[in-house]
């Protein structure tokens, strides 16, 4: 789970289609309802068909604390809102929806037989109705203290659910090619939708590796690219990440997955390189970057280069297969990249992964050029996690902006650490450094 990512999630859609983020007065970002003001059926449809975060959308008519405010405000609910979903030719169910709390059938019943004073005028219809009524209770969020009644009752017509069935149906488990870090689909989405991902976007990941990201981007219709050190994961050679399978398949590559979910004409290509030396032309050219760097966990971090290239004369062309990349050069490099590649307004969505007992907000690297949307954490174990970043290019880079993001410390990422913070990326990089040793 990443904390705030709904959150997120929902403001970066309305703002792909304009429209800003109202919550009612009583808003908690915690609870697992929200009401939001000043949206149209159209614009719920539109955040619904691609948010993997949220569960379904109603048009609220009306709620409060008990049955009986319930019932108050339903009946003053205008009517001329209700009528075209009450008429007599019109077929309808009543669902009944509880958080934190399952109530027994007869019990739902109940609930439904209760709202008798509502004017439906047509025909129940359990298997195909032409419109759906929602009464949602709201328990809390406390498994181990459930309140005997609701702490809030609210009752709509449902309009939309969400997008939760693509991370069944883009699940790494049945993905055609995979490797030890293939992203999970419901967080490949979520990086997605935080980046604005729209049609006809191109979106770039230096990264890629078996290429989940560019699979969730080319589902909302953006042409792909990307980039990566290992050569056998580009071209999908070498040992297999499958239980009981020795070596990859002829046909395990990028170009593959996207095949699988009908999206290869979105697929521009993918090629070997090394994200610390940039091979683009200095040109803004992608609408999005949306990364998971390696750093350390699970992957060994590479460059291209060697140590030994430090006492060679300058003239010297070989270059050695690769040497350790550190975790700062690597957000550095990531941010001074994006700051030079992104259009005006495009997005960089990239994972961060810190030291949680000593994580503050001043770890997060920062770039003249682009400004922090958010900042999500997915814990990963008691001491560490990683968190999910988004930022939006705000301005072009110029000579004298670069010299003062050298020069300033504040844009520096890990300048000035305490000594447990040090000590965890130390061990990091010694970790990189003993998986490039091997």
């Amino acid at each position: 789970m990443i904390f705030c990512s709904l959150l997120q999630e929902i403001k970066a859609l309305l703002a792909l289609s304009g429209k800003p983020f109202h919550p009612c007065e009583s808003f908690k970002e915690k609870s697992p309802f929200w009401c939001l003001n000043g949206l149209s059926e159209e614009d719920v449809r539109g955040i619904m068909a691609r948010s993997v975060c949220a569960k379904s959308a109603f048009e609220l008519w009306g709620h409060g604390q008990t049955h009986t405010e319930l019932r108050t405000s339903l009946l003053n609910y205008p009517s001329e809102n209700m009528s075209p979903f009450m008429h007599k030719d019109s077929t309808y169910r009543i669902n009944v929806y509880t958080f934190n709390k399952t109530l027994a059938f007869a019990d739902r019943i109940k609930r439904i037989d209760a709202m008798e004073y509502l004017p439906f005028k047509g025909t129940v219809s359990l298997k195909s109705p032409q419109h759906i009524f929602c009464l949602l209770e709201d328990y809390g969020t406390d498994p181990n203290n459930i309140p005997e009644h609701p702490d809030y009752i609210y009752f709509g017509r449902w309009i939309a659910d969400g997008q939760r069935e693509l991370i069944r149906s883009h699940s790494v488990k049945n993905r055609h090619f995979i490797g030890n870090t293939s992203m999970d689909a419901g967080l490949s989405f979520i990086m997605a939708n935080h980046a604005k991902v729209k049609e006809n976007d191109l979106v770039f990941d230096p990264f890629v590796g078996t290429g989940s990201l560019l699979v969730a981007c080319s589902h909302f219709g953006a042409y792909v690219c990307g980039t990566d050190i290992d050569y056998n994961t580009i071209h999908g050679k070498g040992r297999s990440s499958r239980k009981n399978q020795k070596w990859r398949g002829p046909d395990e590559n990028i170009r593959a997955n996207l095949r699988q979910y009908g999206t290869e004409k979105m697929y521009v290509d993918v090629m070997v390189s090394d994200a610390s030396k940039s091979v683009w032309k200095e040109a803004a050219l992608f609408d999005a970057i949306i990364t998971d760097p390696p750093y350390g966990i699970r992957e060994s971090t590479r460059r291209t280069g060697s140590h030994k290239d430090i006492t060679k004369p300058p003239d010297e062309s070989h270059v050695p297969v690769s040497q350790a990349y550190h975790l700062s050069d690597i957000f550095t490099d990531l941010l001074n990249f994006s700051a030079h590649h992104l259009v005006m307004g495009g997005r960089l969505v990239y994972w961060l992964p810190v030291y949680r007992p000593e994580y503050c907000e001043e770890m997060v690297p920062l770039n003249p050029c682009l400004q922090l949307i958010s900042n999500c954490e997915q814990t990963l174990s008691s001491h560490t996690s990683r968190r999910l970043i988004t930022m939006e290019k705000i301005k072009e880079p110029e000579e004298l902006d670069s010299l003062a993001y050298l020069a300033d410390p504040r844009f520096s990422p890990y300048q000035g650490h305490n000594a447990f913070r040090e000590k965890y990326f130390s061990g990091l990089n010694k970790r990189e450094n003993n998986h490039t040793q091997e």
